[in-house]
């Protein structure tokens, strides 16, 4: 009971702050979003795996690093976006609002399937560019998983009350739970292989559809796992929508705070019976995640806001202007250089460069190197872009 309750108890913080109207920007908010995308290509882009930092790695299965909180806070930060966006269709009919949602959802789902597919081709061993069969493709993905994420969080945000919204992500938390408890292995319901989610993943999209990274047949943007990444695109809107309007007083400073670290205790708590996790996306992962990111939101505002330090601030916001883009960019960046053959040998040009330039600044530190020399890459290319103001949207 003990570890039942306190979502309910808590989430009331979250429910007294969700009526405010929405009436200007939040600076915090943009830097966060640019925060994330920055972190997001740093981690995705090292010049090696072996020679990666360990908070810059994901948790081999239970617990948590740095690293774990970036693709949360991606999805925290497009609820952040509905709050600001949902005032624009207030004056619009409800199929107008669903034609924008389903059509958005699309388009980013499928940007994400056809990144995995990209670039079409491969070399096989005899040095000749053969198709990617399609069989073989995998469905679901990081892009794949926050337009699914935004879809049910915008039309859980358009069709309900807001306090309903909010419970309503509760609710979907305990049913993933339970779901895991009764439809999994009986003697380790949180098994990789034999959760079940991977089961379902199995089942609905089979084997050859799936991320193979970890050496098996298993994904950790899986169909079932989709479902409590719902709660964190919702509670990003709950909180987007109060700190628009109490985000820049004490109070809602402290509310913030309050409200963060009371999260991370209530995770904590249930990571005892269940357990923190990022590839399961498990409920007590959903509520540190937002936790955490309620903390930092709190930090960003009392710096940019009450000290009134942002002259640091625009570095960030060039990544947040065209995240989406920036994001893309990043990825098929590193694919095709990992495309590129060089030498007789035929080294991709990824590993070919760090081997024969990063490495020289040491293993793990010309990693990082690598991944700050893409990452600086995407910034300019968003730099000109903010210049020229161009802003690819969705």
């Amino acid at each position: 009971v003990i570890i039942i309750l306190p979502p309910f108890f808590y989430i009331r913080t979250i429910l007294s702050i969700m009526n405010q109207p929405v009436n200007q920007r939040f600076l915090a908010l943009d830097v966060l979003r640019g925060m994330t995308i920055f972190f997001m290509i740093i981690v995705n882009t090292p010049g090696s795996w072996d020679t990666t930092w360990a908070p810059l790695k994901h948790a081999a299965w239970h617990g948590f690093t740095p690293t774990d909180l970036v693709f949360p806070t991606f999805m925290f930060v497009v609820g952040n976006a509905l709050s600001f966006v949902e005032k624009k269709w207030n004056g619009l009919s409800d199929g107008k609002v669903l034609w924008i949602i389903t059509k958005r959802t699309l388009i980013i789902f499928l940007l994400g399937y056809l990144m995995y597919w990209f670039p079409f081709v491969h070399w096989n061993e005899a040095g000749e560019l053969v198709a990617n069969p399609i069989a073989n493709t995998r469905i679901m993905g990081v892009l794949q998983r926050i337009a699914l994420g935004y879809f049910f969080g915008a039309l859980m945000i358009r069709y309900l009350k807001a306090a309903t919204a909010v419970r309503l992500s509760v609710v979907l938390l305990l049913l993933y739970w339970l779901i895991l408890l009764l439809f999994g292995d009986k003697a380790d319901p949180f098994n990789m292989l034999t959760n079940a989610g991977n089961r379902f993943d199995l089942w609905l999209l089979g084997e050859s559809h799936l991320y193979h990274g970890e050496g098996v047949a298993f994904d950790p943007e899986g169909v079932l796992s989709t479902m409590p990444s719902i709660a964190n695109v919702v509670f990003g809107y709950a909180v987007g929508k109060f700190i628009a309007e109490k985000g820049k007083s004490w109070e809602g400073l402290t509310k913030l705070l309050l409200t963060g670290f009371a999260l991370v205790s209530l995770a904590l708590l249930w990571h005892l019976v269940f357990p923190i996790n990022k590839k399961l996306w498990t409920g007590s992962f959903v509520l540190l995640t937002v936790g955490i990111d309620c903390v930092l939101l709190a930090a960003l505002s009392y710096v940019t806001d009450f000290l009134g330090r942002t002259k640091w601030t625009y570095f960030f916001e060039v990544f947040g202007k065209n995240p989406l883009f920036i994001y893309l960019l990043s990825e098929i960046a590193a694919i095709l250089l990992w495309f590129i053959p060089i030498g007789e040998k035929r080294t991709p040009l990824y590993a070919w460069l760090y081997e024969h330039i990063f490495r020289h600044a040491g293993a793990y530190l010309g990693s990082f190197m690598f991944a700050l020399v893409v990452v600086m890459f995407c910034w300019l290319v968003g730099w000109i872009m903010d210049k020229k103001k161009i802003y690819v949207r969705v």
